[in-house]
């Protein structure tokens, strides 16, 4: 069991990170650097897409990111890489609702974007383990 939940919040926190670098190439108005790197890479088809992706398909990815590295933390316990993977998702849907209308929300957005990848590709190269704790762990000495 242990084993499927490491796996599907592996792929998960990837499938959402991707998702939301991918749906911010396809929407040019809000994120114009992300964009132009999708138009360079030949996915500038993706604009007319523009309102599904800014409203529907970045906060799901985004939320999908969340819960998986929400969930991610029972897995392994490392509070350090639970906190960067948490961090990424909330800031970019903080910067999506509440905080849009200030002219900071883009950079936020874009730090956001920038830390989920980095920390799913973290994961990539310096998976978490499971660290036990000295606590859990009971010896018996017997006297001789």
């Amino acid at each position: 069991m242990s084993f499927i939940v490491r796996l599907l919040t592996r792929l998960g926190d990837k499938t959402g990170s991707c998702g939301v670098l991918i749906s911010a190439m396809g929407c040019s108005m809000c994120f114009p650097a992300v964009a132009s790197l999708g138009a360079a890479l030949g996915l500038g088809f993706l604009s007319q897409w523009e309102g599904f992706f800014i409203s529907t398909l970045l906060p799901l990815f985004a939320w999908l990111a969340l819960l998986v590295n929400g969930l991610g933390w029972f897995s392994h316990k490392q509070w350090h890489r639970s906190l960067l993977g948490v961090t990424g998702p909330t800031l970019l849907l903080m910067s999506l609702y509440p905080l849009f209308r200030y002219q900071w929300s883009i950079f936020a957005t874009y730090v956001a974007i920038a830390l989920m990848i980095a920390v799913s590709i973290w994961d990539i190269f310096s998976p978490a383990n499971k660290h036990c704790h000295d606590d859990t762990v009971t010896t018996t000495v017997q006297d001789s």
